[in-house]
């Protein structure tokens, strides 16, 4: 007998070793999970599903029909489920909660298996909502609606949800629908993930309205719209350019996804005032503007939409009149006549001179300018500039009188 051993013997035990570490069983379904499978046949009573490596699944076809009894399902459609328990080998899936007697039994699995269940909200009662399930009447507090609290609750009464029954007893059947909505916001949150970058425009619809901003809804996922980023002008109150349900189409700023916190812009979507600030307000022009804000270093004039020019507080007393602050002279949402003095786009920066102490400057310049000319060429004396000052002072009281 030969017992030589040959590199066939060898090939032999490194697939078998392959085989045993390549294999694994089949994954066991757990009471309540979800799946995603295609309808592989119909009969008169079940409707089989392919699970994958798991084997096939029974879903009674009565689940598959509307209120007339008619089957709106196929074979290959796919169809979610969640699964109920083994009998005999055979794996037990549901869609829903049914009707009639068996549906306190049914509501029995599916809280046992933490199968989602279908209900409509009927009506808003104390601390929560009234939800019927298949004609059982169930209870889902407020706080157990969603991830954060609608400031509409009237809207949720007429719909329809799933929620997963968190208690029950002969008496009480309560409800959530946190970790569903959770569930589906992490699901929607991985797909926006690899779509979305920042600077992308994209629509969302406003949620709630605060007063640091508004929320935005862009697909199941919501991010913050600041308020410094709803308009170029300066806003106040969010409601007075928002309202919650509307629709609106916003600049991405910030996606951190590890955090979970998206940011907006609004504005970003207007044209910027500040790129054409320098031919709308060219230095040397003059223009009507309103006292915006007033601080301990000048006074802010709105010239436009989102823009401001500055009057600094140097710049208000003219003559021989010191300010030490603008409220002396000037109040918040007064007109003034300003002359611009200079103009810096990149910095968004605007220097402004009221009108009348610009004019004032022009007619002393004008004055010391006529005084030198004429010194410069009459052979009489004329006197010192201070009185051809104080001459042309006297000149401008009489004509003011």
């Amino acid at each position: 007998m030969n017992n030589a051993y040959t590199p066939e013997d060898e090939n032999t035990e490194n697939f078998a070793e392959l085989f045993e570490q390549s294999y694994k069983e089949p994954t066991r379904l757990e009471p309540g999970q979800k799946v995603e499978a295609a309808i592989v046949k119909i009969t008169p009573e079940w409707a089989l599903l392919e699970v994958g490596g798991k084997g096939e699944g029974y879903l009674d076809i009565n689940e598959l029909k509307d209120a007339e009894g008619n089957l709106f399902a196929k074979e290959g459609d796919r169809v979610r489920a969640y699964f109920v328990r083994s009998e005999e080998g055979e794996m037990h899936f549901t869609t829903k909660i049914g009707t009639g007697p068996a549906a306190r039994a049914q509501l029995d699995d599916a809280f046992k298996s933490n199968i989602p269940v279908e209900g409509t909200v009927a009506r808003e009662m104390k601390g929560g909502f009234e939800v019927t399930i298949s004609g059982i009447r169930a209870f889902c507090p407020f706080s157990q609606m969603g991830i954060r609290r609608e400031e509409n609750k009237e809207a949720y009464v007429g719909r329809q949800f799933y929620f997963n029954i968190i208690e029950l007893d002969r008496r009480n059947v309560v409800l959530s629908r946190k970790a569903i909505v959770e569930g589906e916001r992490r699901e929607r949150i991985a797909a926006l993930r690899e779509q979305l970058h920042e600077g992308d425009r994209i629509k969302g619809k406003v949620t709630s309205i605060q007063k640091f901003g508004a929320f935005v809804d862009i697909g199941g996922v919501e991010g913050l719209l600041p308020v410094s980023e709803l308009a170029w002008s300066r806003t106040e109150k969010v409601s007075d350019v928002l309202s919650s349900g509307q629709e609106v189409e916003v600049i991405i700023k910030r996606l951190d996804w590890d955090n979970e916190r998206l940011s907006f812009s609004l504005k970003d979507t207007l044209p910027n005032p500040w790129d054409t600030a320098d031919m709308n307000w060219p230095s040397g022009s003059y223009h009507t503007g309103t006292v915006s804000r007033l601080a301990p270093f000048g006074a802010f004039v709105t010239l436009g939409e989102g823009v401001d020019g500055l009057v600094h507080v140097s710049r208000l007393g003219g003559e021989g009149h010191r300010v030490n602050h603008p409220e002396e002279v000037l109040k918040v949402g007064q007109k003034i006549e300003v002359r611009v003095e200079n103009v810096d786009i990149a910095a968004h920066r605007i220097s402004l001179i009221p009108a009348s102490i610009s004019r004032e400057q022009d007619e002393t310049a004008e004055t010391m300018q006529k005084y030198q000319h004429q010194s410069s060429n009459d052979s009489q004396p004329l006197g010192t500039f201070g009185e051809a000052l104080k001459e042309q002072l006297e000149k401008k009281n009489r004509d003011n009188k």
